[in-house]
């Protein structure tokens, strides 16, 4: 049985990819009662009923590695995490949130700054530095001259990737770029509109190189639910390099003495920005921890 990945689903229909074409193809009716809905991004075996005009069914849909709600989309393995050099100002926070649903999700990061024609050389610097101790990829990018766009490419090689950030950053101006450059045309392919994400069907969009991305941008907003703030620091990979420094084991990183990580902070081997993030988000856990059953 051929087996494909699902680019969209529009009224009951998917169009699924493999490698002997794009099939448009309908869903069994037991998914349904298994209350299971096929979304872009799934890996699907089916059967075909109509090879000439590229018809079939969708029999099983495999285990997905992850799965998003919004936009909704299963199997992703990066997250491009546009901040805006500024206008707006860097939401840091959010940065680690969505660095954060990336490590549990098992998720590469990208880390993408955006904007960089409306800043100098030393800001940018500055904004990178905050995640030279993470081991995260970063690439700075402009819409003037189409800065960076090079690397951006290579960097979507074989990945199937979501763009997220906070409002305003050129989320939707990078992927109309993105749309304009590299998509593999594979039929009605169509240029987003800014401000009309939540009434369209979201799409997987195959590139180039091998590599995919979702139209529509997501993780706008999150909540950190199901993290103990006791397991927080395992989040943050400069601070995991750092594990049994501490004077004490189980170290929180927030009051104890003799800590390495705020040793490292202060020395300037971690980013402050980073640290400030992490105590923010652990005194937020540990307080949705403490008022758990109340």
């Amino acid at each position: 049985m051929p087996k494909g990945l699902i680019l969209k689903g529009v009224g009951g229909f998917y169009t699924v990819e493999s490698s002997s074409g794009i099939y448009e193809c309908r869903v069994r009716g037991v998914f349904r009662k298994k209350g299971i809905t096929p979304v872009a991004g799934d890996f699907v075996e089916f059967s075909i009923t109509d090879e000439t005009a590229k018809e079939g069914w969708i029999e099983e849909i495999e285990e997905r590695q992850n799965f998003f709600v919004r936009p909704p989309v299963a199997n992703v393995n990066q997250i491009a995490i546009v901040i805006a050099g500024t206008s707006p100002e860097p939401d840091f926070l959010l940065v680690d949130k969505l660095l954060i649903t990336a490590e549990r999700n098992g998720i590469t990061p990208l880390i993408v700054i955006n904007k960089i024609d409306l800043i100098n050389e030393q800001e940018l610097e500055e904004v990178k530095n905050i995640y030279v101790g993470t081991g995260y990829q970063v690439v700075a990018i402009s819409k003037v001259g189409k800065r960076g766009y090079d690397e951006l490419h290579e960097k979507l090689k074989g990945h199937r990737t979501v763009f997220a950030g906070q409002s305003g950053v050129g989320k939707s101006t990078i992927l109309n770029n993105i749309m304009d450059a590299w998509v593999m045309e594979t039929g009605e392919m169509s240029r987003i509109q800014r401000g009309k994400h939540t009434t369209r069907h979201v799409q997987l969009l195959p590139l180039d190189n091998d590599g995919y991305v979702v139209d529509t941008p997501g993780f706008s907003s999150l909540t950190l639910e199901g993290i103990e703030h006791a397991k927080l620091s395992s989040m943050y990979p400069e601070f995991i390099r750092l594990e049994g420094m501490c004077r004490f084991s189980g170290c929180s990183h927030i009051k104890e003495p003799g800590c390495a990580v705020k040793d490292s902070v202060q020395s300037g081997e971690i980013s402050r920005v980073r640290y400030e993030c992490y105590r923010r988000l652990y005194e937020e856990l540990k307080l949705q921890y403490e008022n758990r059953y109340r």
